[in-house]
């Protein structure tokens, strides 16, 4: 079985990224891959894990990673740095004398616990005891249930991070009720808000994506065009100048860029900043998502000979409904994209949908339904997970 990680994000209150969930491939749990008995530990986690770095995956936030009662009950934990993760006790960890003791052992040396899916009982005091955060199921829990973690949140000094948080009005129920963490996927969701118009500075970045995606466009224009924007300008140069290229003599002019990059990498940068901008009033997470898919297509659609530009403005465009807070038809409508977009992002058809598809799939960790995508666009050999890593490092250097 192929090895694949991915990351869920975990807001704060002001819907910035407090840290990631890692998602692990591990059958139908979440936790830590397990370690066979007679495998050497060191080994494993450092073929089947640490390879990935940790740093890398979380781009230098938290981790929250689950960890089996076996995993606790062996210090498998105290193997990450303390600064880097949090640990999550599974809901159906038994609070045993000997589970008690290794919770102890690890907040003696400074990690941060939390306990998963949370609904109390007398049991589960002594953990309360130990944990930091207590992570409440918004989809599973009944409100009785809520307001009762809620109480318990106050008495044993804990905070409280609501997990699957589908829509905004879910996150500000839960803000509203004392939540401090956020968990879910509101925010690539397009917010209803009456009487929302673009900006014209919106106006701006979305007249750039139609003239930047012509298909007679001028290298000229687009110089000039960049010019204009002195952030596309510091950032394209920065970006060229970073270690992700690790040049030995840096770029110093939008037209050293240009030739760079060639035409349709210019392209799709340009692309992918204008989205940037439209995004500057939404959560960070949100345009980071879309250079992760974008990123991530556009080397897919190399791996399988396609085109790569189309790859990527899938990936890019794929939530400019959210960033817009705008019916994603309406968008498409007003750039000229072409028919395979229009039928994946509006109509989820065509045979660029699976695709999306895909990428969808590896990032909220629905590994068997991955497959089943994979195996029907025969992609079984195909390694995957390199190209999220990429995507996720990429968008790093870039944003």
């Amino acid at each position: 079985m192929d090895v694949f990680v991915a990351r869920q994000p975990i807001f704060n209150r002001h819907r910035r990224i407090f840290a990631y969930e890692l998602l692990f491939r591990d059958g139908n749990s979440n936790a830590f891959p397990g370690i066979d008995g007679d495998e050497a530990t060191s080994s494993l986690l450092s073929s089947s894990f640490f390879t990935v770095g940790i740093e890398q995956i979380a781009s230098g936030h938290r981790a929250f990673i689950n960890f089996t009662e076996e995993m606790l009950l062996r210090g498998v934990p105290s193997m990450f740095p303390a600064r880097s993760i949090v640990v999550e006790i599974l809901e159906d960890v038994a609070p045993s004398e000997e589970v008690i003791a290794a919770c102890s052992t690890l907040v003696s040396k400074g990690y941060m616990l939390a306990l998963d899916d949370f609904i109390y009982s007398r049991d589960r005091i002594p953990l309360l005891e130990l944990v930091k955060i207590i992570k409440v199921d918004f989809m599973q829990s009944s409100n009785e249930q809520i307001l009762e973690s809620i109480a318990i949140s106050k008495e044993y000094n804990c905070k409280l991070l609501a997990e699957k948080i589908e829509t905004y009005e879910e996150y500000d129920r839960a803000s509203r009720m004392g939540f401090v963490y956020f968990q879910g996927y509101f925010f690539a969701k397009p917010e209803v808000l009456k009487n929302k118009e673009i900006s014209s500075s919106q106006m701006f970045y979305m007249q750039l994506l139609v003239e930047v995606n012509r298909a007679e466009f001028e290298i000229k224009k687009l110089e000039s065009l960049i010019k204009q924007d002195v952030a596309i300008s510091y950032k394209l140069i920065k970006y060229l100048n970073s270690a992700y290229y690790s040049r030995l003599q840096p770029l110093s002019s939008i037209r050293q860029a240009i030739a760079f990059l060639g035409e349709q990498g210019i392209k799709m940068f340009v692309s992918l900043i204008a989205t940037s901008k439209l995004a500057e009033n939404k959560p960070d997470e949100l345009i980071r998502t879309s250079c992760i898919r974008a990123r991530f297509l556009e080397l897919l659609g190399k791996e399988l000979q396609q085109d790569q530009g189309l790859f990527f403005m899938l990936g890019l465009f794929s939530l400019l409904d959210a960033i817009l807070d705008a019916p994603m038809e309406s968008l498409m409508r007003q750039l000229p994209v072409s028919e395979g977009i229009m039928e994946a992002l509006v109509y989820k058809t065509g045979p660029l949908f699976p695709y999306l598809q895909l990428i969808q799939l590896y990032e909220s960790g629905q590994w068997s339904e991955l497959d089943q995508i994979m195996t029907h666009l025969d992609l079984e050999n195909t390694n995957i997970m390199d190209f999220y890593l990429d995507a996720v490092c990429w968008s790093g250097y870039l944003l």
